[in-house]
């Protein structure tokens, strides 16, 4: 624990009640991916209070904003993110849209806030800038609502850090990190309550990519009880595609961690007419970008074959979804050695994979990021039973060793920031987009 690092935990400490406090308001107000409008300018407020300048808009509802170092020999990116998911048993879900923070990005935005703080207080220090940024519509959901945007030319891209990238928010970043929440802490770090007891942080983890796909069938009306025969039905098409799908599985290699997930978003009109109107979604999920463009291919075969074997019409829509996380090893290293420096007890895990997806996938695609999880949460994602269980741990931990690892980048020159930077070539959005348009081709 060097001197700026006991600062800016004394300075994060000093605002404890007020990142709490903040932290709550976030998790009881959720609000939906490029919808966060009233989280939007909450974070604004406090990342302004925190001394963070120059805050612009991206991505209709994220904030990116800096705090300037001494020098400017390297740039880092701390996130968080603004959006719900859609949980509507949630106690606190948004009985409107059935949004809830069931995934926890309320808590980033507290250790967000919080980081800002600490780093604010030590800035003059280090040889760099930093960079705030709260980023949307990380859950990959309502594909039709996004679509309208699309369509509206208001995004290109479904997901926030995405469209953040295509609009250069990321242009003049050399480092990102984040954190997300995790339920996963062995039974015996927690009491009899089931809160945690002490830090559990899981470094290097992989995550799964996906393609998203939405998939109409076209079939023919008719009365269904007076004459069937003279319709198609398209909810027949669905359900065999269904369950092509699942005869697929038997040939997906183990080792690509295939997850093929489709669901009927519309079966029909009314009982009393033969289905003609059928829509799904679906993600291709796996653990590599060749094996979501082959399998993704398999997919798009039974589906077709399937619409065509009962003489329905099918569309596929195939939509960007998110790249595999690829964490930075180095970056990774530096966020445990902080945070058994912080709490020597602490559970410190590395290269443990993420079976979800995250378009911050995207982002280790393009630059060197890490995205730790962290405990202080119980009841599991995106369920109605998920909750902050250790407001310390959700809230304050994460902050200070993000904190933490900045100053380990900044200080001396930038000099890791700069070997990173060196041995992680970034690559262009330019090709980020190439890449995708060749595995969304099929």
């Amino acid at each position: 624990m060097t001197n700026l690092k006991k600062q800016l935990c004394a300075a994060i400490d000093a605002n404890r009640t007020a990142i709490i406090a903040f932290g709550r308001q976030c998790m009881a107000t959720p609000e939906l991916g490029y919808a966060e409008h009233k989280t939007s300018a909450a974070i604004l407020e406090k990342l302004q209070a925190a001394g963070v300048k120059d805050i612009s808009q991206t991505a209709i509802t994220g904030q990116k904003g800096w705090i300037y170092g001494k020098n400017a020999n390297a740039s880092i990116m701390v996130l968080g993110e603004l959006d719900a998911v859609i949980s509507p048993l949630h106690p606190q879900a948004d009985p409107a849209t059935g949004a809830a923070h069931s995934c926890g990005h309320g808590a980033q935005l507290a250790a967000l806030y919080a980081a800002a703080l600490g780093i604010s207080a030590i800035a003059n220090e280090l040889d760099g800038n930093i960079c705030f940024a709260a980023a949307p519509a990380e859950e990959y959901v309502q594909i039709e609502e996004r679509q309208k945007l699309r369509t509206a030319g208001k995004i290109e891209w479904l997901g926030g850090k995405q469209q953040m990238i295509v609009e250069g928010a990321f242009d003049d970043v050399d480092i990102a990190i984040m954190t997300h929440a995790s339920t996963a802490s062995p039974a015996t770090m927690c009491n009899n309550a089931g809160e945690h007891t002490r830090p559990h942080i899981v470094t290097g983890g992989a995550s799964l990519g996906f393609v998203g796909k939405e998939i109409r069938f076209t079939g023919r009306e008719a009365h269904a009880a007076v004459a069937p025969w003279q319709g198609i039905n398209a909810l027949n098409a669905a359900t065999l595609a269904i369950q092509a799908i699942h005869a697929l599985r038997e040939t997906f290699p183990d080792s690509d961690s295939i997850r093929v997930h489709p669901i009927i978003t519309k079966g029909g009109d009314i009982v009393n007419t033969v289905p003609a109107d059928v829509r799904m979604e679906c993600f291709v999920r796996a653990a590599t970008t060749e094996a979501m463009q082959r399998v993704n291919a398999q997919v798009n075969r039974a589906i077709r074959g399937c619409a065509d074997a009962l003489g329905a019409e099918v569309t596929i829509t195939d939509l960007p979804g998110y790249y595999p996380l690829q964490q930075n090893r180095s970056i990774g290293k530096l966020f445990t050695q902080n945070t058994l420096a912080l709490d020597p007890a602490a559970l410190a895990e590395d290269g443990i994979p993420f079976g979800g997806s995250t378009d911050m996938g995207d982002v280790t695609w393009l630059l060197p990021a890490i995205q730790p999880s962290v405990n202080g949460f119980a009841g599991a994602l995106h369920s109605a039973e998920f909750h902050v269980a250790d407001e310390d741990l959700a809230f304050i931990l994460p902050a200070k060793i993000m904190a933490m690892t900045v100053v380990d980048l900044l200080e001396n020159g930038a000099a890791k920031a700069r070997e990173i930077i060196k041995n992680s070539p970034r690559r262009t959005k330019e090709e980020y987009a190439r890449l995708w348009g060749e595995i969304v081709s099929n």
